[in-house]
């Protein structure tokens, strides 16, 4: 196919820079999955200088909506489709709307069933194409907006198609890993697991509790992890650049989130993908993503025993840890590797492109 013969499609996002959450990682992603069976353009309202994302550069708005509004409508005109990365980025296709011009949005979550906003219902209803990152927050919307005839379900999955290369099991003291920016830390479970630790590091005194991740509310993190009794059994690293991760991943022995507004969990998928355990939650999408009893454990957010007691038996128990790592990368090979992810979006798209 050369490029003249491959449809012409613009990824229109909040965010395209990397480090900045997962709407903005599943809008690299779709660049990265679409860029071998179209010609991709790549718009980022909020990013302040371009990147290079899979051989497409990215064009940066530096927080001016009105050119960024204008720049769509460009887009519109030259016939190219608009897939936008969530239904705020997507009220930009005030031109298209007029011009009766389709486009698919993806929906994430949080901001379609909690406080959900009436524009946001209104663009994600017209849109030709709605992307749904799991079953459950299709369910989720639905509540909340009726049935969409045109939602696609389409998991999503890492970056690497590859698994890391492997090494020697980690040694030092056990660690627990939590990586996430701490936007809310009442949302994602820091606070259940900083209340929880100084009973965990009661029965196993040399467990450690590694929280990696920005966000506006990094300081009072800091401050609840240095409050706690069990203080020095926790690091708050903050953000971490992602060449230096995959040291921090190979150390982990079990990765931890306990989230209440997961529409899917991306960071499950990158646990897997290092052949570490994940323990979730029952309160959102993430057992959707971990199997319980398989990949790791599923537990109630307000089962703080339950909590304890999963964290301490995989962290006491190295080979049984390691088992259900093991499970988890075959979890994250058939279903969450890149390929699986782009085979996904590519068919969800096909007809529509």
């Amino acid at each position: 196919m050369t490029i003249q013969d491959k449809p012409r499609i613009t990824v229109s996002a909040h965010d395209l820079a990397a480090g900045q959450g997962g709407i903005c990682r599943v809008a690299r992603l779709s660049v990265k999955a679409l860029a071998d069976v179209a010609s991709v353009h790549a718009l980022a309202v909020n990013d302040r200088v371009s990147h290079e994302i899979a051989g497409v550069h990215t064009v940066p708005f530096k927080e001016n909506r009105l050119r960024f509004i204008f720049a769509n409508g460009r887009e519109i005109l030259g016939g190219r489709r608009i897939l936008y990365d969530f239904p705020g980025t997507a009220r930009a296709h005030i031109l298209g709307r007029w011009l009766g011009h389709g486009y698919a949005v993806w929906i994430h979550g949080y901001e379609m069933w909690e406080r959900v906003r009436p524009d946001y219902i209104d663009v994600a209803m017209a849109a030709d194409i709605v992307l749904v990152n799991s079953r459950y927050t299709l369910e989720r919307t639905e509540s909340c907006t009726g049935r969409i005839p045109q939602a696609r379900i389409c998991w999503l999955g890492t970056e690497d198609d590859l698994p890391p290369p492997p090494t020697p099991a980690p040694e030092g003291p056990p660690m627990l890993l939590f990586v996430g920016r701490s936007d809310d830390l009442f949302g994602k479970g820091q606070d259940l697991l900083i209340d929880c630790w100084p009973t965990v590091v009661s029965k196993v005194p040399d467990a450690r509790l590694v929280f990696v991740g920005g966000g506006s509310e990094l300081g009072r993190l800091k401050e609840l992890a240095g409050q706690s009794s069990a203080r020095g059994n926790i690091d708050v690293l903050g953000f971490v650049p992602e060449q230096a991760m995959d040291r921090i991943w190979r150390s982990a022995t079990v990765f931890a989130m306990l989230g209440r507004y997961e529409g899917f969990g991306l960071v499950f998928t990158e646990a897997m993908r290092y052949s570490v355990p994940v323990i979730a939650s029952i309160d959102d999408a993430s057992s959707e993503i971990n199997v319980d009893g398989t990949t790791g454990f599923n537990v109630s957010r307000s089962d703080a025993s339950g909590l304890v007691d999963r964290i301490v038996y995989l962290i006491s128990n190295r080979d049984r840890a390691a088992e259900f790592g093991r499970a988890g990368h075959a979890h994250w090979q058939e279903h969450f590797r890149f390929s699986r992810f782009k085979a996904r979006l590519q068919k969800s798209l096909s007809e529509w492109l």
